[in-house]
């Protein structure tokens, strides 16, 4: 994937999972890397993991729902390499309960602050940036943003959130060269799962779901960074999605079944 070859990009949520997944997987393309994460021993380990592979790395340890840190991080990223030519907004944070059942209601605004808020924040900081270079923004998203998902519901309102604001984006950016990306991946065998956040706004400390059944973070990143190099619109992960998405516009009543379901199945 020579494309991203000095490309210089930024990462977000980059300590653990599909961020960190995509750093590595980046370095080994070449790409010079700006990776930031709350967590600073996750994120120096997958930084040295970058560096070994012959990457260029800027590591930036920040809270990116503080809108001063996402401008702080832009900043960062153009002191050490001159430009930015890929912000790819990972940052997130999920739920596991249901909503009669949630006893801190401050999770909902959390969430929105985590998985909307920063991801905003930083693609209006690299705006200017990316313009310059004709780059690409690539936002993570979720199936939980296209439908609704039982035990997930502050989560598919922030997802949805992030997908209504870069679709307009998208649309203001048009013929400027910048291209917005929207991954929405299913299920996928992070093993974070133990941080999703539960009924009483801490982290669950367990995976309620069965990670063996989901698709592996290798294929979710193979398939986002080459959506991500085409410059597509839209990623909708796995077949069975993209007919979801179908069934929901005619028989929208069995698609709330089929979510009903697999969330039974645990997966």
């Amino acid at each position: 994937m020579t494309d991203w070859h000095e490309q210089v990009v930024i990462v977000t949520g980059a300590s653990l999972g599909i961020g960190a997944e995509v750093a590595r997987r980046l370095a080994a393309e070449g790409a010079q890397l700006v990776l930031a994460a709350r967590d600073a021993a996750r994120l120096d380990h997958v930084a040295t993991e970058c560096k070994k592979a012959g990457a260029d790395v800027e590591e930036v340890v920040a809270d990116l729902t503080v809108e001063a840190n996402c401008r702080a991080l832009v900043e960062r990223a153009v002191a050490r390499f001159g430009r930015v030519d890929t912000l790819i907004c990972n940052a997130g944070q999920a739920m596991w309960a249901r909503a009669e059942e949630v006893t801190d209601w401050s999770v909902y605004a959390r969430l929105m602050r985590v998985n909307y808020l920063g991801a905003v924040y930083c693609a209006l900081a690299a705006l200017p940036h990316l313009r310059a270079s004709k780059g690409r923004l690539v936002v993570v998203s979720s199936l939980a943003g296209k439908t609704g998902v039982p035990m997930r519901t502050g989560y598919a309102a922030a997802k949805a959130a992030l997908g209504g604001f870069f679709d307009s984006l998208r649309i203001e950016l048009m013929d400027t060269g910048v291209s917005v990306t929207i991954v929405c991946p299913g299920f996928v065998g992070t093993g974070s799962r133990a941080r999703n956040l539960g009924a009483d706004g801490q982290p669950l400390g367990r995976s309620p779901v069965n990670e063996e059944a989901m698709m592996s973070v290798a294929e979710c990143t193979r398939q986002l960074l080459a959506a991500a190099a085409r410059r597509d619109r839209e990623l909708v992960m796995t077949a069975r999605a993209r007919v979801g998405m179908w069934l929901k516009l005619l028989a929208p009543w069995l698609v709330d079944r089929m979510a009903a379901k697999a969330m039974e199945r645990g997966r």
